[in-house]
């Protein structure tokens, strides 16, 4: 399956590779982040810590990141630095309602010497950060990142004859030097001739020579230690899975399939449904096709992170909606599957700031395929299944509002799914967690520690488990299931999120990160408040009825 999977992806790869002249600069190897990328990941990461965006007034990463490190004084005065946070600006003395400022405006007077100062002070009492020190320390960031690549110590692209640590642009020996400075001229005469509008055939001639410029540098590097420089496949893999953006794609799919499933009921036409399924299919096997990459390019299951484990809970989602739609054919599953999976890799898509979408390598205490898989696997895909059943109970917070005895088929339907999904997320919860304090005995050498993390797992899983008991025993009834399976999800939150995001403790801290509280507790009143809404109207009618 492994040999079939790498066989389709290298086909696929080999095809897209070199679409066109003046590509050659994307697939250059660099050493960055304790593993080898190609230039085209580098340029996007390090251009979104400083700009929040891998694009800058419509020009690629590539080409402004070069531009930084040729003539870094041309870049002071361009706001290419975002700050959002208001607390930051009102101590930067800066205005509120701006977001980009330029190099001169933020790290040239003393107020930012005096910030960097303070935010030392607070690093070294090593408590967790506030968002007002976060985002100071992302200022911090960008000022090393921006101030790194323009001296040339960033961009790491030739491998050592001996060690592991390749060696910088500015620390190249003479000959890599001028193969180097041979590249920088045909960038400039490429990107020269692009902004003078130059016609087709002299923008080909420019991009050709870059492309040969980068390969004989690519040569003369690889000339230095072959064994270190034998990253073409990845590197390829690397650039196309950027290129192509497989999860955009699937929720571009997810969109036509929800749209098409909302107008079989509107227009009653339920032959729009097997249009809705080849869209939800195609969407399903973009979305699989992207896990497929990143496994492939970082040799692990793709679910270190936040981010990854949104895509995997957003496919999980997918999954166990079409397999209970299958079953019971209530087309409010499939619908709500694919309205969660839509929401997540959206949310993914669009926040890169929170959920950093970077190819990274694994934590030390996570440096185990075997756990990593059976362990933090099984734990997220429960998630799937409950973020199922809070996509339904949304939907039947709808229909209790529409009328509960009008829609009181849709909603019985709606419950069934919901205590499925309950049932399944179960299921893979509570081994996960045992799964969990196995590999906890492996690691730290005990089976449980009350840690956070393994704390608010258990809390959600009794929750459920709650749920579930007084369901079966007759003690909740259809609109207590819709209210649990929204109120109990926020366990879930706490357990995903909150523990990594907010309360930043404990011995899992390879997962801990920064940034969307805000968004989140937003989300999670909105849906609070919505259940007490509707609860109320829900009273209010029977009162009068």
């Amino acid at each position: 399956m492994k040999s079939l999977l790498v066989l389709i992806l290298t086909s696929v790869i080999s095809v897209s590779a070199f679409a066109k002249a003046g590509d050659a600069l994307k697939y250059l190897p660099v050493q960055d982040g304790g593993r080898i990328k190609p230039y085209d990941s580098f340029a996007r990461e390090m251009l979104e810590i400083v700009y929040g965006k891998s694009k800058f007034e419509g020009r690629a990463a590539t080409e402004i990141i070069l531009t930084w490190m040729l003539s870094p004084q041309a870049w002071q005065n361009k706001k290419i630095f975002e700050v959002r946070n208001h607390q930051v600006l009102e101590a930067m003395k800066l205005p509120k309602e701006q977001r980009y400022f330029s190099g001169d405006e933020l790290f040239a007077s003393d107020r930012f010497t005096l910030l960097r100062q303070e935010l030392q002070s607070k690093r070294e009492t090593k408590e967790k950060l506030n968002p007002y020190f976060q985002a100071l320390q992302r200022l911090e960031n960008q000022f090393f990142v921006f101030q790194e690549v323009a001296s040339g110590r960033m961009l790491k692209l030739v491998p050592p004859k001996e060690g592991e640590n390749w060696i910088s642009v500015a620390d190249m020996p003479a000959a890599q030097q001028e193969k180097f400075l041979d590249v920088t001229k045909a960038f400039v005469n490429h990107i020269g001739a692009v902004a003078q509008g130059a016609d087709a055939g002299a923008l080909e001639g420019t991009a050709k020579a870059l492309d040969e410029a980068v390969l004989k540098f690519e040569d003369s590097a690889r000339a230095e230690n072959p064994a270190l420089y034998n990253h073409d496949t990845k590197i390829k893999a690397e650039v196309h899975y950027n290129d192509f953006h497989p999860f955009r794609w699937a929720y571009i799919f997810y969109f036509i399939t929800a749209t098409s499933i909302l107008l079989v009921w509107v227009l009653n036409k339920p032959g729009l449904m097997k249009f809705a399924w080849a869209m939800l299919a195609i969407g399903f096997a973009l979305h699989t096709y992207g896990f497929g990459l990143r496994m492939y390019i970082m040799d692990r299951a793709p679910v270190s992170n936040m981010y990854e484990t949104v895509i995997w809970v957003s496919w999980g989602a997918i999954l166990f909606s079409t397999i209970l739609e299958r079953i019971y054919k209530f087309r409010f599953i499939i619908f709500a599957g694919t309205l969660a999976s839509l929401f997540a890799l959206v949310i993914a898509d669009f926040a890169p700031a929170v959920l950093d979408p970077t190819l990274t390598p694994l934590e030390p205490v996570l440096r185990s395929n075997y756990w990593l898989t059976i362990h933090v696997m099984t734990i997220t895909i429960s998630y799937a299944a409950f973020f199922l059943a809070f996509g339904l109970a949304d939907i039947g917070l709808f229909y209790y509002l529409r009328g509960e005895e009008k829609h009181h088929e849709k909603i019985r339907a709606i419950v069934m799914g919901i205590y499925r999904a309950m049932q399944i997320g179960v299921a893979f919860l509570a081994p996960g967690i045992i799964l969990g304090g196995i590999w906890a005995d492996y690691s730290w050498g005990r089976f449980w520690g009350w840690d956070p993390k393994e704390t608010w797992a258990l809390i959600a899983l009794l929750g459920y488990l709650a749920v579930l008991h007084a369901r079966y025993a007759g003690m909740i009834r259809n609109f207590g299931m819709v209210v649990t399976g929204i109120v109990t999800f926020s366990l879930v939150i706490m357990a995903w999120y909150g523990v990594n995001f907010v309360l930043g403790a404990g011995l899992h801290s390879y997962g801990f990160g920064a940034g969307g509280v805000e968004y989140v507790s937003a989300f999670v009143a909105a849906h609070l408040l919505m259940v007490v809404y509707v609860a109320m109207i829900r009273n209010g009618k029977k009162k009068a009825a």
